[in-house]
């Protein structure tokens, strides 16, 4: 059996940097689309999957520039508000860009990460939680097809904790009407991350805790 043998002793010195985290900056990039501007994101970790989301959201109309380890986004050219499944059958995180859409522009067509193959459906949650605050859901083609005209706050509560619907639905919430109550919330580091994130940009978030958030 493979072993690490570790022969201690001697004193430790040097520097190591530390990289961002990849599930923050894939939660806190398409939170862009909530707001026209410009963002920009530090120590981004130059990963392939966070290159994936940049491909995406540039699909969308969204500038990006990366300069080392800081990502610099431009959100006034959004034009399209598709994720495509050549996108979401790389990364299940596409599925992010579901919230930000239908809460500003009102409308989304989300791949789901099967395409047409039907089966289990992991995006459940997500799905759900857009209909808890008033959004029109249609699955079809392989495709999540959402409207609304303006969405609702409303009490989400998960049967099971998820990182991903968890983030989809705080980012939908934050341009809804009202407040929203998130039980059973992921309470991971990104979630943190992305709360602070949003309540940057002006969103009102408290009480977050023990799987709750408000």
């Amino acid at each position: 059996m493979d072993k690490f043998v570790i022969r201690g002793g001697n004193p430790l010195q040097g520097t190591v940097r530390i990289s961002g985290a990849k599930n923050a900056s894939l939660a806190l990039m398409p939170a862009t689309l909530l707001a026209s501007g410009t963002f920009e994101l530090r120590n981004t970790p130059i990963l392939r999957d966070v290159n994936t989301m940049a491909v995406l959201l540039r699909s969308m109309g969204i500038a990006s520039e990366r300069n080392e380890h800081t990502l610099t986004l431009d959100t006034s050219g959004i034009n399209n508000f598709e994720a495509p499944y050549e996108h979401v059958k790389k990364m299940r995180a596409s599925v992010y860009v579901l919230g930000p859409l239908i809460a500003r522009y009102g409308r989304a067509k989300v791949s789901l990460p099967g395409g047409c193959a039907w089966g289990p459906r992991p995006v459940n949650l997500h799905i759900e939680a857009m209909r808890k605050l008033g959004a029109d859901i249609d699955l079809r083609e392989g495709y999540i097809f959402a409207h609304a005209e303006k969405l609702t706050g409303a009490r989400i509560h998960f049967d099971v904790s998820s990182v991903g619907a968890t983030g989809n639905a705080m980012m939908a919430a934050v341009l809804a009407r009202g407040t929203t109550l998130i039980e059973n919330a992921a309470i991971e580091p990104e979630i943190t991350q992305l709360a602070e994130f949003l309540v940057s940009m002006g969103a009102k978030i408290g009480g977050i805790g023990t799987n709750r958030i408000e």
